[in-house]
């Protein structure tokens, strides 16, 4: 089996958060065969970009009818699979921290622009058609239509910091991070509460959304009656003492088996009670690398690191476009 990896290569410094990364990445992973090739590199124009220290990533993406939608902080690109020809580039204003891209099925786009807060769909020439905070605010009242948020480096702290987009039939909705749950959109009121941990993700198979946790567990709901069905502790089925990584994308492969990407753990900025700011902890000892799972029998089948072909960061990870 064959998938995309989407991601970045971080810079070789330490750096606060939003200004690690300097190129969105796409890997080839060949389970078969073991083997790891880069389809595309991607560096952010300066014109859509902080001026200073600017991080550059690709975050999750949506493959739908042979095109890859993906966001950059600043960038909505769409490119045609499998030749990774690009056909289609918006980036606007009010851009800050995009964090997934999903196409509608009336050609518009969604977008969860994390660092406002808030999902937009937009048309494909760039016409604001919907915005929704998603703690169902104004998505105006702590932000302003006049500024251009491409160029600002970082708007946390967020109040919800929402990650991904999805649908269930029609009704739009949003995970978010912070609040550690979903919630529908178009329909204000619905809820997936999870709990826990930080959430990211929200893959719909098989009648189920598929959650995942920063520390390495998945989270199986009900998209019926939106109830928690199942947690998998990834930590149990690998057998190791050490940190798994920050978990972060999901491709649902059958019924029973998923593929879930790992990012190597980085050192963390603490403020001492002096006011002086330190970095602590070093870079993780488990590489950056998707791993396969079977939730059946609760056992891990494969790894395969990425670093080698400079990806040090997982969004989210998809079936090859033959």
């Amino acid at each position: 089996m064959k998938f995309y990896v989407v991601g970045a290569q971080q810079k070789n410094q330490v750096l606060k958060d939003w200004e690690q990364y300097k190129k969105g990445i796409i890997l080839e992973v060949d389970s078969a065969n073991k083997t790891v090739e880069k389809r595309l590199d991607y560096v952010s124009p300066a014109d859509v970009c902080p001026a200073v220290n600017p991080s550059i990533s690709f975050t999750a993406a949506t493959v739908d009818n042979n095109h890859l939608y993906v966001g950059t902080q600043t960038e909505v690109l769409t490119y045609s699979l499998p030749s990774f020809r690009r056909v289609g580039y918006l980036s606007l204003p009010c851009f800050n921290d995009i964090h997934h891209v999903r196409p509608t099925n009336k050609g518009n786009l969604l977008i969860v622009n994390t660092g406002l807060d808030m999902v937009l769909e937009v048309s494909p020439k760039g016409e604001i058609l919907n915005v929704w905070n998603v703690l169902g605010k104004d998505p105006w009242e702590r932000f302003s239509k006049t500024i251009d948020y491409r160029k600002v480096p970082t708007t946390k702290p967020h109040e919800s910091h929402p990650n991904y987009v999805f649908n269930i039939g029609n009704d739009i909705w949003a995970t978010r991070c912070h609040q550690k749950d979903a919630v529908c959109l178009s329909k204000p009121g619905q809820r997936i509460k999870i709990g826990r941990e930080l959430v990211h993700d929200g893959v719909v198979y098989g009648g189920k959304i598929y959650f995942t946790q920063v520390d390495g567990h998945i989270v199986l709901a009900d998209s019926n009656n939106l109830k928690v069905l199942k947690v998998h502790n990834l930590k149990k089925m690998t057998n190791t003492d050490h940190p798994l990584g920050w978990c972060r994308g999901i491709k649902v492969v059958n019924d029973h088996k998923v593929i879930v990407g790992f990012t190597r753990v980085r050192p963390s900025k603490i403020v001492t009670a002096d006011g002086k700011e330190q970095w602590k902890g070093g870079y993780g000892v488990l590489p950056t690398r998707i791993s396969c799972y079977d939730l059946k029998n609760e056992t891990l089948l494969w790894e395969q690191s990425l670093e080698n072909e400079g990806m040090n960061a997982v969004y989210s990870i998809h079936s090859k476009v033959i």
